[in-house]
């Protein structure tokens, strides 16, 4: 496939969009997911706070007596920067502070450690993120104090580092940052290799059909130039009497037939793969089918110095659905078949039989034998075990190929047991309707 410009080019063109398409949703699936870690982190610190700081405002406010002041038994809650009790204590001490700030936006009292250069804000936002001198990120939560008399007397605000919480979505940022290279080249070589998997049916076909272009040209070319030859012949003599222009008709009218033949089994054979041939299915006796054809091609088997016999193995009728003229194209294909590829003085065996369910049709011959590399090629359109030999007895090398697609259009099977230089045995496996 590689070998061939066009595939190559539609290959990397299906690969690149693949990978520009699964970057893109990698990218925004990182991008969610940073965001989903974010907001889990903020919403669990939110909460944090929250309760640390609602406990410590409660048992603050309890001892409010006057606007502006701040009474012993305050100042004993709050928590020094080198000791571990209360609330606070509980706690990592480095990461957090409490302010207690005045009306006015005085600093009154502060508690736990006091980052450098940590800006005063509003007591009046609930929420605020701040920066020290260094850089260094604060979430804080600010709660209005009341007096016991429920005078207004400021503001307690309490903040934590977000030190930790920034290490770690720096870590995020790396692996993402890091993480989708590497991803991307995993999906460009996995499209890669996609896309030759999706396009492989498709060359195979397009193989199919450039091999089924090159065959027919070439079995067309043949009766075409057999009558051009012809024509060409009586165009050169100078006088043509009855004999000889019946003769030169009777040539031309063998290639036409052969051109005939050849396009209406090519037809058949289109019609019969895109199922666009109407089937009159109806109960058929093989019986009758095999008997019939066997009678009728025995002229041709004597006229071949072959022998053509028939064993039926059934006490009773086996009935198919089926298209009764189809299944009589089927049959007819393998028996001239055989009869083509044996020897004079061999033999050909019609066997009817039943078998788990299915009609059994084998057609075994004496022949020539198929080599086990070919016998996977033999339904193939224009394919010859033996080239010479059947274009002598005028064969096309479509006959396996519309007997392969009648069986499949059936629902059955057709198959091949094949020894060089002894023989072969078609088998045809179609569902019965009685006593199968």
């Amino acid at each position: 496939m590689n070998q061939n410009k066009l595939f190559s080019q539609t290959r990397w063109r299906l690969a690149s969009w693949y990978a520009v398409v699964m970057g893109f949703i990698l990218s925004l699936c990182g991008l969610g997911l940073y965001q989903a870690i974010v907001h889990a982190h903020l919403q669990t610190l939110d909460r944090e706070l929250e309760a640390v700081a609602g406990t410590l405002h409660d048992s603050i406010e309890n001892t409010l007596k006057q606007p502006g002041r701040l009474e012993a038994t305050a100042q004993q809650l709050l928590p020094e920067r080198t000791e571990k009790r209360h609330i606070l204590g509980a706690i990592h001490q480095g990461d957090y502070y409490v302010r207690l700030l005045d009306r006015s936006g005085r600093v009154v009292a502060m508690a736990g450690f006091a980052p450098d250069g940590l800006p005063l804000t509003s007591g009046k936002e609930t929420w605020a993120t701040i920066k020290d001198v260094q850089g260094n990120r604060y979430h804080q939560i600010s709660l209005t104090l009341h007096t016991r008399n429920n005078f207004s007397w400021g503001y307690m605000q309490m903040g934590r580092s977000l030190k930790d919480l920034d290490n770690y979505l720096a870590n995020v940022k790396l692996i993402l940052i890091f993480g989708l290279p590497i991803a991307m080249i995993l999906v460009g070589v996995s499209s890669w290799w996609l896309a030759g998997l999706a396009m492989q049916p498709i060359y195979q076909s397009y193989r199919q059909i450039e091999q089924f272009t090159a065959d027919a040209a070439h079995e067309l070319r043949t009766p075409l130039a057999a009558t051009q030859a012809t024509v060409e012949s009586a165009l050169g003599l100078p006088h043509l009497d009855e004999k000889e222009t019946r003769d030169i008709l009777r040539t031309i009218e063998r290639q036409n037939q052969r051109l005939i033949q050849l396009v209406a089994d090519l037809l058949l054979l289109a019609r019969l793969e895109r199922k666009a041939m109407p089937m009159r299915l109806k109960p058929c006796c093989l019986n009758d089918v095999v008997s019939d054809l066997v009678e009728e091609l025995e002229v041709l088997a004597l006229s071949a110095k072959v022998r053509l016999k028939n064993e039926v193995r059934v006490p009773y009728p086996l009935e198919v659905v089926g298209d009764e003229e189809q299944l009589y194209r089927l049959v007819s294909n393998l028996i001239v078949n055989a009869i083509q590829y044996t020897p004079a003085g061999g033999q050909i065996t019609m066997i009817l039989d039943r078998s788990n369910g299915h009609a059994l049709i084998e057609v075994q011959d004496t022949g020539i034998g198929i080599a086990p590399s070919e016998q996977k090629r033999i339904f193939d359109r224009f394919y010859r075990v033996n080239s010479d030999r059947s274009r002598t007895t005028g064969g096309s090398g479509l006959g396996l190929a519309i007997a392969s697609a009648i069986v499949q259009a059936h629902g059955g099977s057709l198959t091949v047991q094949s020894e060089l230089g002894k023989g072969s045995t078609f088998a045809i496996r179609l569902p019965c309707i009685s006593k199968c």
